[in-house]
């Protein structure tokens, strides 16, 4: 039986401890990033990094890893109890969404969290946007340096796969590269985070 996914929903994979997220970079922060396991220069840790648990959303996003910049995609797998702390110190991007119903305090507890919070249009296997949302959090650059030292729990090089894929989509294999998805399910919160992030 189909079930409509509800609007607001984290799909991701996941175990007990450690959930993984998704990010598109070039070739040089990329691989130096598979090779110690954990940022370093030139990535930049001054600016917000943004991870989404939605893999389709990525390949939306970098067009199955074509576009400039982002050739490589990362699967990274980090700490469930970081996940959820950044989700706590969230603020949304849009203001409608938000706790703060009054829009300078909005534009100020937005100027000043650690966390953004964005709500996109899912994508399916053709990149078409979906009704429903996915989510994607940004780390600040006050929040980075713990997101690197201590969330991660590995990094790996999904390229390969990534490319595999594309291929399948361009020969108009979808069946193919269906089954070379990430099985992702619907990830458990909370009732206080679920209200904060505007799941029910």
């Amino acid at each position: 039986i189909f079930i409509m996914p509800a609007y607001h929903e984290i799909r991701a994979v996941y175990d007990r401890d450690s959930i993984t997220v998704y990010q598109a970079y070039n070739k040089n922060i990329a691989q130096l990033a598979i090779q110690h396991q954990k940022f370093v220069s030139p990535f930049s840790f001054q600016r917000m990094t943004w991870i989404k648990p939605s893999f389709l959303w990525l390949m939306g996003r970098s067009n199955w890893a074509s576009k400039s910049g982002q050739e490589y995609i990362l699967a990274i797998r980090i700490k469930r109890d970081f996940w959820e702390k950044a989700l706590t110190l969230s603020e949304h991007t849009d203001p409608i969404l938000s706790r703060q119903k009054n829009g300078m305090l909005w534009l100020q507890s937005f100027e000043n969290a650690q966390v953004h919070v964005q709500w996109d249009p899912e994508r399916n296997l053709n990149s078409v946007f979906l009704v429903h949302r996915s989510i994607q959090i940004g780390i600040s650059r006050f929040l980075i340096q713990e997101f690197n030292d201590e969330a991660i729990l590995s990094i790996e090089d999904i390229t390969p796969l990534v490319r595999k894929m594309a291929k399948f989509r361009h020969d108009g294999q979808y069946k193919h590269a269906e089954k070379l998805l990430p099985k992702e399910r619907i990830y458990p919160l909370n009732d206080a985070l679920k209200k904060h992030l505007r799941m029910v």
